[in-house]
């Protein structure tokens, strides 16, 4: 299956909008793990053993991994989830965004290296940027579009007086991954769960792409405002909680404190979505 397959597939199988976003920080990690880079791995799989049946996606950002000299866990991991969930896509949070051999080199680490059903990408440097990935037969891409940091606004809401209708840039961006860039069918779109009126607005361009929704949890996104304004237009919705779910438990239990975690956030998305 491509990665849009998988995707509705594990939606429906999980009846489950939740994508757990694997964020290691060892600082965090429970009791004997506390502060041990060399446990990256057996934290983050403790993790998607407790929550596999509960998401339609799990998302690793490369970030925690490298920083800690960890991607041979990461690629471990990768191994793990395709064994155990082999049917819930895996999104590597990496946010490239280069041109050229390098993004070619970032392409096949994502997808070669790593094994990613898809990946998040900045739409900064254009459409030359992104099709190194769209060569991958059946991977999916999420094209950074709006984000919930302050920063977000200093480029995404600007207006752009040049093209018709002058949209905000984030609007331009949404409308470019529903047309000429989704040459493989495969494009998302990355929004922020704390901006549920412009969720609205990039759902009225772009009503049938898959929408990668971080921001509910720690970061105090409405879920409900968030589901609605998803659902217009009827695309596949990921909504991501990282910290809230990870560090749900500080005992011998945090595996099952997340599970309870991820069994109340996954509950809280469907009662939005029956409102």
């Amino acid at each position: 299956m491509n990665f849009l397959d998988m995707l509705r597939d594990a939606s429906t199988r999980n009846d489950s909008m939740l994508c757990v976003g694997l964020d290691p920080e060892p600082s965090r990690f429970p009791g004997a793990m506390k502060g041990d880079a060399s446990k990256i791995y057996d934290f983050c799989a403790a993790i998607v053993d407790a929550t596999h049946d509960l998401v339609n996606s799990f998302k690793p950002q490369i970030a925690y991994f490298a920083a800690h000299r960890a991607e041979d866990q990461l690629e471990k991991l990768m191994e793990h989830m395709r064994r155990v969930a082999p049917h819930v896509p895996v999104i590597l949070d990496a946010k490239r965004g280069d041109i050229g051999s390098t993004a070619e080199q970032y392409a096949k680490e994502a997808f070669e290296r790593y094994g990613a059903d898809a990946v998040t990408l900045s739409p900064f440097m254009g459409f030359d940027s992104i099709t190194p990935y769209l060569k991958y037969e059946g991977k999916g891409a999420f094209l950074l579009c709006r984000t919930s940091n302050p920063g977000g606004d200093d480029l995404q809401a600007q207006h752009l007086a040049d093209v018709p209708g002058n949209p905000a840039m984030f609007e331009h961006v949404a409308k470019l991954a529903q047309g000429p860039w989704n040459t493989n069918g495969q494009l998302g779109l990355v929004v922020g769960a704390t901006r549920p009126n412009e969720i609205e607005r990039v759902r009225a361009v772009a009503p049938t792409m898959p929408l990668l929704i971080p921001g509910v949890g720690a970061q105090g996104g409405d879920a409900v405002a968030t589901v609605k304004a998803a659902r217009i237009g009827g695309g596949p919705i990921i909504i991501n909680s990282s910290r809230a779910i990870l560090y749900a438990g500080q005992g011998d239990d945090f595996a099952q404190a997340a599970r309870e975690a991820a069994i109340a956030t996954r509950a809280t998305l469907q009662a939005a979505a029956r409102g």
